[in-house]
């Protein structure tokens, strides 16, 4: 696959693929991607800074996006559970940049910081939540 436009993502997430400087997507993605927008389970492996993130990332926002539900207090729509918080802070990152223009809300939480901003987010209601295990539970 030359690039990201024959995977059949929406155009905000296009658009903000080529902001962040993605020109064709990597072996990881290519093969995921349209995986994942079909709703199939997987699993994969790719060396460090494969584009594993964003192979999860785009289509899970994408999926979303396409079914837009206003999120309920204290129930995100999508959990995504991370090892550390370096791991859990990279995952917010990449959502922030990728869901630019998109109606979405995500939170990451994690041991370490004040837990009160952090429920205060979740009970406005987030649709995608990045957490560690300990804070999770």
């Amino acid at each position: 696959m030359t690039n990201f436009n024959g995977l059949n993502l929406i155009e905000p997430l296009l658009r903000n693929v080529e902001a962040a400087g993605f020109t064709a997507p990597t072996e990881i993605q290519a093969a995921t991607i349209p995986a994942l927008l079909e709703g199939k389970d997987l699993m994969g492996i790719s060396h460090t800074g494969g584009g594993k993130t964003a192979a999860f990332c785009l289509p899970l926002l994408q999926r979303l996006a396409e079914n837009p539900q206003r999120p309920k207090p204290g129930q995100p729509r999508a959990v995504i559970l991370a090892p550390t918080r370096e791991l859990a802070t990279q995952i917010g990152q990449c959502l922030r940049d990728f869901k630019k223009g998109i109606r979405l809300f995500s939170s990451v939480v994690f041991g370490g910081s004040p837990m009160g901003p952090q429920i205060q987010e979740l009970r406005r209601g987030v649709d995608i939540l990045v957490a560690t295990p300990g804070r999770l539970l």
